[in-house]
């Protein structure tokens, strides 16, 4: 009677094994397995065996089920799998847009930008770094030498955020001039980096004015740096990025963190000047805000405006091209 359960179960396993569809496989099933099966009939005559007889075939028609189930459910996750494929590749769509002219995407124009300038001082010996576009009033201006109520804070139109839970009013970055004070805190001299990004101010949006834009600005803080070295530097970077036909003039002027302070403008090859940004030698009491030692170290910032420097160098006349994403003007660059 073993034998012949042994036989039932090898055979089942096998038919279920070879099933070509699931409707097949729930016949076999059902054959095999069911009230009317050869497995089923020959549990029926347990009770007219002996004790020891009837649990050897009772184990052996639970081991024999166990296979033939285990075969039946191992074909049907296959033939599922199959037919799942088939069902999603009958309902697939094709969803590509033919058009007649394929555009591949650009750089943005700013973006463009900002990387040939930092691949220009990269190349004058500057490491480019970066910081956070959220910052506290320490940082955007008390260690730049803008004490509270001081009336330059007024030119830069600040825009601040809720105060957070111990008071602080966290505020959009106006210039990118914190990212220097966070960079000397963190190393000692010498210093010579520049730092690109986006910072935000309380302007009206116009032709020449946006309220979010980029800046570059640069600091080298070494021994013996003088303004001549500042002067030396924007000059050469003007002939490396603009061209050799431009040069460089620096202007007296006045922030809180250079000390003397300037504007520098370049000179186009047509003989007019374009203001560019401003510059001059780090305030002592900047040096002091980080820790650094005045007496002993010197150094030279600048900084300028990357849209409005490349509107000019593009020939863009309103700097909210700039911003609209309008893809016209943009697959012009």
């Amino acid at each position: 009677m073993i034998d012949d359960i042994n036989r039932i179960a090898d055979a089942a396993a096998e038919r279920a094994r070879a099933a070509v569809s699931l409707d097949e496989l729930r016949a076999i099933d059902a054959e095999v397995l069911g009230k009317r099966s050869e497995i089923s009939s020959i549990k029926q005559r347990l009770g007219s065996l002996e004790p020891e007889e009837r649990r050897q075939v009772g184990k052996a028609i639970n081991e024999a089920r166990a296979a033939i189930e285990e075969a039946v459910a191992a074909r049907r996750a296959v033939l599922e799998a199959a037919a799942r494929r088939e069902r999603l590749e009958a309902e697939r769509l094709d969803l590509t847009e033919v058009v007649a002219t394929r555009h591949r995407g650009n750089i943005h124009l700013v973006t463009q930008a900002m990387q040939h300038l930092e691949d220009v001082f990269v190349g004058m010996g500057f490491t480019v770094a970066e910081g956070p576009e959220v910052e506290s009033d320490w940082y955007n201006f008390g260690a730049l030498n803008f004490p509270a109520g001081h009336p330059a804070r007024d030119m830069y139109d600040t825009l601040y955020l809720e105060p957070s839970a111990t008071g602080e009013r966290p505020l959009l970055r106006t210039h990118t001039s914190p990212v220097q004070i966070r960079l000397m805190e963190s190393r000692q001299p010498p210093i010579y980096a520049v730092m690109p990004g986006r910072v935000a101010r309380r302007d009206t949006a116009d032709a020449t004015h946006m309220p979010v834009f980029h800046q570059i600005e640069g600091l080298v803080v070494d021994r013996g740096i003088t303004m001549g070295d500042l002067a030396g530097t924007i000059d050469e970077f003007t002939k490396a990025y603009f061209g050799p036909g431009f040069s460089s003039r620096l202007r007296p002027s006045y922030f809180p963190f250079t000390e003397p302070s300037a504007e520098f403008d370049i000179r186009r090859p047509d003989g007019s000047w374009l203001e560019l940004g401003g510059c001059g030698m780090v305030h002592p009491n900047v040096f002091r805000a980080v820790g650094y030692d005045p007496e002993e170290w010197t150094g030279f910032a600048f900084g300028f405006g990357i849209d409005r420097m490349t509107a000019q160098r593009e020939g863009v006349h309103d700097l909210r091209d700039l911003f609209t994403n309008d893809i016209r003007f943009l697959r012009q660059f």
